[in-house]
């Protein structure tokens, strides 16, 4: 007798306990190096989701989401500073709402854009605030500025935890189990067939794109607390939107679970590299390497991989862990 039904949702709600107790007891197992691994990876699974929201669900491909990541990071690190020096946590709604401003003045007019005119458009916004950020002092120019310190790498794991959990709950009851998620999806397929449908298309793609920046913008906020110094570079690259770019081209475009993949598959691939070899050019290879794979051999990505498996190797792991009844599959 099965312990479980044998139906995906099933399936799929064990891996994700399973995930959930593995993540909340880490912090106690592993030591401080690999804790801060595990919190970059979290990180950049939430980046990647955050991305995904905007470029996977709506198709509109996003060059500088780094933009948004730093505008948070900055917020922070401004506000906890000299005159002001709040607490962290008061900066990040501060934060959330700048990000918000300035993505509704960029989003207005750039969403009207579409394929390479779009990327542009939001990769010279970017470039923008890199040079925006170098030229002023209050955001202490190409010199940066420091934060606070607070070495309490268990509080930071659960920060990215939580801020990537709840990204990823919002894209699931947003994307892809309300009638938001449809509407996104319409106008991705065909904008002109969306419109004609009734759906107010301008309104929908400002909307997400305000989430996705919005999302990343926590990120950014705590990422600059934890690593208590940004620059310019540090927070406004556009190598933090690339990364984000293929984290998500890898795991999958526009799905759920995919951002989650491939951030974390790259991201400690990076840090192996780096722990082993000490060069991370290598790691720009292994990235060139992954999107012409990705191209040829998964257009849709790893999480396609199990879409259109029925019988695949997750199955048959969980069964053995949950129970399949008397024989496998039916």
């Amino acid at each position: 007798m099965a312990l479980l039904p044998t139906n995906p949702q099933w399936r799929g709600l064990v891996l994700l306990a399973i995930i959930i107790v593995v993540l909340g007891v880490l912090p106690w197992t592993v030591n401080n190096y690999w804790l801060r691994i595990a919190t970059g990876a979290l990180m950049w699974a939430g980046l990647a989701c955050s991305w995904n929201m905007l470029g996977g669900y709506a198709g509109y491909i996003n060059f500088g989401q780094s933009a948004f990541f730093g505008l948070g990071a900055y917020v922070t690190a401004f506000l906890m500073g000299d005159p002001f020096g709040l607490p962290f946590s008061a900066t990040i709604p501060v934060g959330m709402v700048v990000t918000a401003l300035f993505a509704v003045i960029i989003g207005a007019p750039t969403l009207r854009l579409r394929g390479a005119y779009f990327a542009i458009a939001t990769w010279a916004f970017a470039e923008v605030l890199i040079q925006f950020a170098s030229a002023m002092d209050f955001t202490g120019g190409i010199g940066g500025i420091g934060l606070p310190p607070y070495l309490n790498e268990r509080f930071f794991y659960f920060a990215m935890f939580g801020t990537a959990a709840l990204a990823y709950f919002l894209t699931w009851a947003l994307f892809e189990r309300s009638r938001f998620g449809l509407k996104v999806k319409a106008l991705r397929d065909h904008e002109p067939a969306a419109e004609a449908m009734g759906i107010n298309t301008a309104l929908v793609k400002l909307q997400t794109f305000v989430l996705s920046a919005v999302t990343a913008s926590v990120f950014g906020a705590i990422f600059a607390y934890w690593v208590t110094f940004i620059n310019p570079k540090s927070v406004f690259g556009g190598d933090i939107t690339d990364q984000m770019v293929v984290m998500v081209l890898l795991g999958g475009l526009g799905t759920l679970w995919g951002p989650a993949i491939g951030g974390v598959a790259l991201f400690v691939v990076n840090r192996l590299i780096w722990m082993y070899w000490g060069d991370t050019a290598f790691y720009i290879a292994i990235l060139g390497t992954a999107i012409v794979l990705v191209v040829l051999f998964l257009p849709n990505g790893i999480a396609g991989l199990f879409a259109r498996r029925k019988n695949n190797a997750l199955d048959r792991v969980l069964d053995k862990l949950v129970g399949s009844g008397e024989g496998g599959h039916p």
